[in-house]
């Protein structure tokens, strides 16, 4: 998935800069699982884990609505942080970086791993996520 990601958003892992080879967690905590990222320009890996593993340059935990809906864009990241949604751990700056060239890429997870059929199922989710959303507090800004 990463690479396809790599294929339609291709500047998304220069966008990093110095940050390009550090490893992130990504927490769902409503999920019994979480992600490894390393987002590497050579090869990036994403990796689902029971638990974060220690030794993490940056973690971020929240509600999957509300990381999906920062990823896709529908949800104002430095809203969920301060609104104590998100949280981030470790280097902030990293953290930032990744959320900032996932910010500007406005990456279509249902385009990336189904094609135009991915498209309509993201919109479903999305839908689906957004009632979800309001209902853990996650609001929309403008």
């Amino acid at each position: 998935m990463l690479h396809r990601i790599g294929r339609l958003y291709p500047d998304l892992y220069g966008r990093l800069g110095e940050h390009a080879d550090k490893r992130f967690g990504i927490d769902p905590t409503d999920l019994p699982f979480a992600f490894l990222l390393e987002p590497s320009l050579r090869q990036p890996r994403l990796r689902a884990v029971r638990a974060l593993p220690a030794r993490l340059d940056a973690s971020i935990r929240g509600p999957l609505a509300g990381l999906v809906g920062m990823v896709e864009g529908t949800l104002d990241g430095d809203a969920l942080f301060f609104s104590r949604i998100l949280w981030v751990e470790g280097d902030v700056a990293a953290a930032l970086a990744l959320r900032n060239a996932i910010d500007d890429a406005r990456i279509d997870f249902g385009a990336v791993m189904l094609g135009p059929l991915g498209q309509r199922l993201g919109q479903v989710l999305r839908r689906k996520l957004q009632g979800r959303s309001a209902a853990v507090g996650v609001e929309t800004w403008s």
